[in-house]
């Protein structure tokens, strides 16, 4: 018998390139192209099509809880959009999935490690995902999953020695996808050292040979530059929704919670962070690093030409220890930052300074909902990254550090 695991008969689906219809009732014949108006999905199998409701819970896990089967089958139909354009989408299908006539519900937003994970997985690039529960191995199918049976349309269940086979089958994988990951990885140290042992051994044409007399590895030889990382300082004030403990979860994977809660408690007590964000103006393959820091106790003079953003409450007294202590200096340096709750205007100094602050709002922490429906924070962290990449363009900076355009 044929799985009748949602996730399962997707997978069959992509490799077989053999897409599942979508439906507005459990009939093949009522197959429409918009999936704000279906209601079923109906995967085409050896033993005959399979219905299986758009709204039925998974064993994909995106933020911790189940996605439905519509979620998952429009991650996969979006899989080459960009993180702001796959968010765009998900909110104009949530808006015309409540429009009247269609389908209702919603899609829940997948981050982008979970998308990049589940593309994997679909393709069979990877027989595990941590994002996915394993299957329970005696439980009965999903009564809402209708197969055809001698009695008609009923539950189905998996052959207990297929599922014996499939628990021992292992996919073929070749040295490339064995050692392909989900995430994207910064590994221009690497470059760096190779450059240095093995670049500059090879002279150049034009450029004589090093004489027998002079060590080029002396004290006065010229040192290969490394990539001057950029420097985002984060507000110490407590009134500040992003802290320390809260900055590297906002700004890597755009999820906001509360800088006390339990949630943002993985970082609480270090002084410095690091988060990668891929900018493609300065280069398009590998990642910018950039540094998070909340004090300046230990900072050298020449850090303050990498600082390119202030993360700030409009409480001046912040900028005192700072190279430029007035914001109208501060400001005209360095990118402003303020982060408040939505339907709260901003402080009257924040207002004040004008378009050198980048000011955005996040919507109000329930304790109840948890992370379940802050869709809209991965949006406000990509308002704060262009701002950023933007002020950083002005400025002249290119993948290697400031001014060295």
């Amino acid at each position: 018998m044929v799985s009748t695991d949602p996730l399962d008969l997707l997978r069959a689906a992509v490799v077989g390139q053999n897409d599942p219809a979508l439906s507005t009732s459990n009939d093949a014949k009522d197959t429409v192209t918009d999936i704000a108006k279906a209601k079923f999905a109906i995967f085409r199998t050896a033993t005959g099509p399979v219905s299986v409701p758009l709204d039925a819970a998974t064993r994909f896990r995106a933020s911790g809880q189940a996605a439905n089967l519509r979620s998952i089958i429009f991650a996969w139909q979006r899989k080459d959009d960009a993180v702001q354009a796959y968010i765009t989408e998900a909110q104009k299908l949530n808006d015309a999935l409540a429009a009247p006539g269609n389908a209702g519900g919603s899609v829940q937003n997948l981050v982008f490690a979970e998308r990049q994970d589940l593309q994997q997985w679909l393709q069979a690039l990877q027989t595990e995902s941590e994002y996915i529960v394993p299957p329970t191995g005696d439980a009965e199918a999903d009564s809402s999953i209708l197969m055809p049976s001698a009695s008609g349309l009923a539950p189905g269940r998996m052959d207990e020695r297929l599922q014996a086979i499939y628990a021992g089958e292992r996919t073929m994988l070749d040295h490339d996808t064995m050692l392909h990951g989900s995430k994207a990885q910064d590994w221009s140290w690497v470059l760096d050292i190779a450059d240095q042992y093995y670049g500059r051994s090879k002279a150049k044409p034009s450029e004589p040979a090093p004489s027998a007399g002079l060590n080029p590895s002396g004290p006065n030889a010229k040192k290969p530059a490394r990539a001057m990382q950029p420097i985002i300082l984060i507000s110490p004030s407590a009134t500040s929704l992003v802290r320390m403990t809260n900055a590297k979860l906002f700004l890597e994977n755009g999820q906001f919670v509360p800088p006390n809660s339990a949630a943002a408690g993985s970082s609480a007590g270090a002084s410095i962070l690091h988060t990668q964000r891929l900018m493609p103006s300065f280069d398009a393959h590998r990642p910018l690093r950039f540094i998070l820091v909340e004090s300046i106790e230990h900072f050298k003079p020449d850090y303050w030409q990498r600082v390119v953003a202030v993360f700030t409450t409009g409480q001046t007294w912040q900028f005192k220890p700072y190279k430029w202590t007035t914001p109208q200096d501060l400001f005209a340096h360095v990118l402003g930052v303020y982060v408040g709750w939505a339907g709260e205007p901003p402080q009257a100094e924040v207002r004040s300074w004008g378009h050198s602050v980048k000011v955005v709002s996040v919507d109000k922490w329930s304790p109840t909902q948890g992370t379940a429906s802050r869709w809209r924070d991965r949006e406000v962290v990509e308002q704060i990254w262009t701002a950023i990449e933007e002020s950083m363009k002005r400025k002249g900076w290119t993948k290697d550090g400031p001014g060295t355009v």
